[in-house]
């Protein structure tokens, strides 16, 4: 499986996993319960100290951020639109928060450890017929093809733009689509040659 991990002796690479994926989530429904473009901007800060906490180049701050830029300028030119440059900001603001704060869990935690986290987080589950480990894999082999998946769409939109069709929407989402779906069958697939039926 693809590690993302970034060896590191902070404080937040000591840590757990399960504490991190908590205040990943803590801090992910504040974000969408706040209307306030200032605490998200603060957030924001916040979550860049801890980058520079955890010892982290400015270039894994970026590499977070890179394969989903195109859709934050996307985002935001339709909020300006839409609603102004406030909520514009606003929303920018919140994915990018968002998205390096979930990077920020994924450098400072190896991939096993998470998924042994995730897998007995969900143990409460298994009277009600959930197979933590099997959530644990699924979850393990979503992580190996995430950055697979944003570098097909950096791809198919270098070739879009090759062929002129860089403003389409549809030529550009039709293959990555496929190609999403094409992944989620192939992690089916190997949940069930590892003898996860059920």
């Amino acid at each position: 499986m693809l590690d993302m991990y970034s060896p590191g002796t902070s404080v937040l690479h000591r840590l757990t996993p399960g504490p991190k994926i908590f205040a990943l989530m803590g801090l992910g429904t504040a974000l969408f319960l706040t209307e306030s473009t200032y605490v998200v901007a603060g957030a924001l800060m916040c979550v860049l100290a801890l980058y520079r906490l955890a010892a982290l180049s400015l270039r894994q701050v970026w590499n977070q951020i890179r394969p989903v830029l195109w859709l934050l300028i996307l985002f935001f030119a339709l909020q300006w639109w839409l609603s102004g440059p406030m909520l514009a900001a606003f929303v920018v603001l919140r994915l990018a928060t968002l998205l390096l704060l979930a990077g920020l869990v994924t450098l400072t935690s190896r991939a096993s450890d998470m998924i042994d986290a995730i897998s007995h987080g969900l143990k409460f589950l298994r009277p009600i017929g959930v197979n933590p480990a099997k959530v644990g894999l699924a979850i393990s082999l979503t992580l190996r093809f995430i950055p697979v998946l944003a570098q097909v769409t950096a791809e198919v939109r270098e070739a879009q733009k090759v062929r002129g069709l860089e403003r389409s929407v549809i030529a550009l989402a039709l293959p990555v689509a496929i190609r999403t779906l094409k992944m989620a069958e192939d992690i089916s697939d190997a949940i069930d040659a590892r003898g996860f039926k059920s």
